[in-house]
Order: C-alpha cells, then structure tokens, then sequence
C-alpha cells in the first residue's frame, strides 16, 4: 500500500527514531508499505520519519540510478549492488571511512529542492535486515549517499540541516513556501 510521504514542516520529520527491537508483522508491513512508497514516488530511499512513523527502519534501492554508481563490499570483497536491492536496514550504524565529497542530493519530503551536499564518499554499515539479523557491510558511491541520508532521517536530522549556510539561504523561500504549505495542510 501506498501510504502518504510527509512534506518538510511536520513535526515526526525531526524526531528521533526509537529502535526496531523485533520484526513483527506491524513490522513487515511497514517495510512493504515504505517499499510500495519509495517506488511509487520513484525514490531510492525512504524512512520510517517520512511515512509518520517514527522509529529506525529506512528502506533503499539505488537499481534506477545508473549514472551515478554504487560499490558494496562484505566481508572485504565486492558483491554485485543490484542482487542486493532494495536494502531494509533497521537501528543502522555508519561509521565514515571516505573522503567528503560534494554530490547531489533531493528527499521525497522536500519536492523539487536537489542541492549539492558534501558526505563521506565510503561508509561502514552495521544494521538489523527485513529478518531482524545483523548484516555489515562497506559502500561507496550513491549507495553510502542515501544510507547516510536516510540514515540521518532516523535521528531528526534534515538534508537542509547539512547545507551550507549560503545555500540554504538562497533556498529560503522554497522552504518557507513548503514548510508554509506543510503548516496548512497540518491546520
């Protein structure tokens, strides 16, 4: 089921997630709605934050984007991203060990804003899969962008709370219009 993705301005958006501590079925719905959601938006991520749910679950399938390419790494050896899609991570952990590099980024919760954003380029990953087993792994590329995003979705933090000063500025009145419009609908 496709279930509502909410706008820059509601207040769950800055909560911070509690953890997943079973996969029940309430569970496994969710991860099926949020899959269904993400899909249906076209998005390769999505949180738990952004359906209204505030808890550490994010959804993620970088398949669609072919020109901005995805490593992962298990155990120290390559494994194919796309067999690996879409990737449920519950109570994710990230450890940066990348370079900071500037990319592109947007969020289902903010339509038509892409910034650039600077982040780790290679992060470790320790999580909780859709099972409820532990899984580590290394990413690169899109892949470490949109955990890290998503990532940070699951403790209240925004991708325009991670803009430079300057751009969030020249922002300022497509947010104020979003969080105006988000405010409204809220009423």
């Amino acid at each position: 089921m496709v279930l509502k993705v909410v706008k820059y301005g509601t207040p769950v958006l800055r909560q911070k997630g509690t953890r997943v501590e079973a996969v029940t079925p309430a569970i496994r719905k969710l991860i099926a709605d949020m899959l269904d959601t993400m899909y249906a938006h076209k998005g390769i991520g999505l949180a738990a934050q952004q359906v209204g749910v505030p808890i550490q679950l994010t959804v993620i399938d970088v398949r669609g984007v072919t020109d901005r390419p995805s490593s992962l790494e298990v155990d120290g050896h390559p494994v194919d991203v796309a067999e690996s899609m879409p990737l449920v991570l519950m109570n994710p952990h990230i450890t940066p060990v990348g370079q900071k590099v500037s990319g592109p980024e947007g969020c289902l919760s903010f339509p038509e804003i892409f910034v650039d954003i600077t982040r780790p380029d290679v992060v470790d990953v320790e999580a909780l899969d859709a099972e409820g087993e532990p899984i580590q792994f290394r990413c690169g590329g899109l892949l470490a962008r949109a955990i890290q995003h998503e990532t940070d979705h699951l403790h209240g933090i925004l991708f325009i709370d991670r803009m430079t000063k300057e751009v969030k500025e020249e922002l300022r009145p497509e947010l104020d219009a979003l969080q105006a419009e988000t405010k409204k609908e809220l009423e």
